[in-house]
């Protein structure tokens, strides 16, 4: 079973490009491609970006191409979430989510993956 701990939330400014980290642990992630989605109050959980961890075959949402990245620290069993010049509106919880792969196939909804961190808070503010 994969455990996900995400951590560098909180209040940040606008135009700050933060890179908050998803440490995974409890098992190996040869199988799993590990994403970032995020959700804010009201909205549905958001897709943003998943790295397929055998591979390394990256993944970003439509509605936030340009704007965000991934990265991994393989050594670390460490993913990253890139977001450059953050706005108001990117305030929500920004959660890791871990979902088995095959063929670095990656799914972009929650339902394709099993196992999530608790979410960190990220208020951003003008």
């Amino acid at each position: 079973q994969v455990q996900l701990v995400e951590s560098g939330g909180g209040l940040v400014q606008a135009g700050d490009s933060p890179r908050p980290p998803c440490q995974a642990s409890g098992g190996t992630l040869t199988d799993y491609a590990l994403g970032w989605f995020r959700q804010a109050p009201g909205k549905e959980r958001e897709f943003l970006g998943a790295i397929a961890w055998s591979g390394g075959r990256t993944v970003i949402g439509d509605l936030v191409k340009g704007r965000v990245a991934t990265s991994r620290d393989s050594a670390k069993n460490t993913m990253y979430l890139h977001v450059y010049s953050l706005k108001p509106e990117d305030t929500a919880v920004y959660y890791c989510a871990a979902g088995r792969t095959s063929d670095q196939i990656i799914g972009l909804m929650p339902k394709y993956y099993d196992y999530w961190g608790q979410g960190t808070q990220v208020t951003v503010s003008s």
